[in-house]
């Protein structure tokens, strides 16, 4: 049974804010800090100051288009690893991103085959080369050659260890036909995930729906991370955590937002 006299000095104790010797004090769990924001940069950075240490980074592998180089690659991603490690954030501490596009016939290279690399690739769109009907499965073959190149001749060393955001733009070329652009980013996640790497997409909404539209559930591109381009601010980039991802079963991962003449991106919880 409680001793009455006890009972009332505690009551007299709290009424004044203090506490009894020996009653632990009560304390709140500290607020939860907000993830902090990562940068992404590329070849218009080339040349530029950066900030040091950023919380994570994320480099562009071309030079703005899907068959060329960022010609500051190299010092780029050296900059990159100054990132703290172990990483700070639920994002990898460096990760790469890549131009994707689907030229057609018009542009300066389009497969003939289901053969590149020396190797034959498994193609869920039939062969490439085979005639009327087969420009998916040449979207699918350019798709995956341009991650092969990406991967193993741009400079990027032990690529399996990265996560390749693929990023889609309407600035970049593209068909009428969604499908077959679909096709040409299934090419590029098939080969990126043939090499054991994550990836991503990067895109958004409205550009997404110019370019891929609708993904079918059964698409390797079904539940891959979204990183959402389109906000304007910290607070903006927050607030499109909560949009839903580019295809389906896809979570928002990541969101940018542009700062000071830098692209800065907020993890999403």
């Amino acid at each position: 049974m409680a001793n009455p006299v006890l009972q009332k000095l505690a009551s007299l104790a709290m009424t004044l804010g203090l506490v009894l010797l020996g009653s632990p004090p009560a304390t709140a769990a500290p607020p939860r800090a907000s993830e902090p924001a990562g940068i992404d940069v590329s070849w218009p950075q080339c040349g530029k100051t950066l900030p040091k240490r950023p919380a994570f980074a994320i480099v562009g592998v071309n030079g703005g288009l899907a068959n060329t180089t960022n010609p500051c690659l190299a010092q780029q991603l050296a900059w990159a690893n100054t990132a703290p490690d172990p990483q700070l954030t639920s994002q990898p501490r460096v990760a790469l991103y890549v131009n994707t596009a689907n030229p057609g016939l018009q542009g300066s290279w389009w497969p003939s085959s289901n053969t590149y690399g020396g190797a034959a690739v498994a193609n869920p769109y039939g062969t490439c080369g085979s005639g009327a009907g087969d420009f998916k499965a040449c979207s699918y073959m350019y798709g995956y050659a341009k991650a092969y190149d990406d991967a193993t001749i741009r400079g990027v060393s032990d690529p399996a260890s990265y996560r390749w955001w693929l990023d889609v733009e309407t600035g970049n070329s593209w068909q009428a036909d969604k499908g077959a652009n679909v096709a040409a980013l299934e090419g590029m996640a098939a080969y990126f995930k043939g090499i054991n790497a994550d990836v991503g997409l990067y895109s958004s909404g409205y550009q997404w729906a110019q370019i891929a539209g609708a993904v079918p559930s059964g698409s390797p591109l079904a539940g891959l991370p979204s990183w959402l381009a389109g906000a304007r601010s910290l607070t903006g980039a927050k607030a499109n955590c909560s949009l839903p991802g580019l295809t389906p079963g896809s979570r928002v991962a990541l969101t940018q937002y542009v700062s000071s003449g830098l692209d800065y991106n907020y993890p999403c919880k």
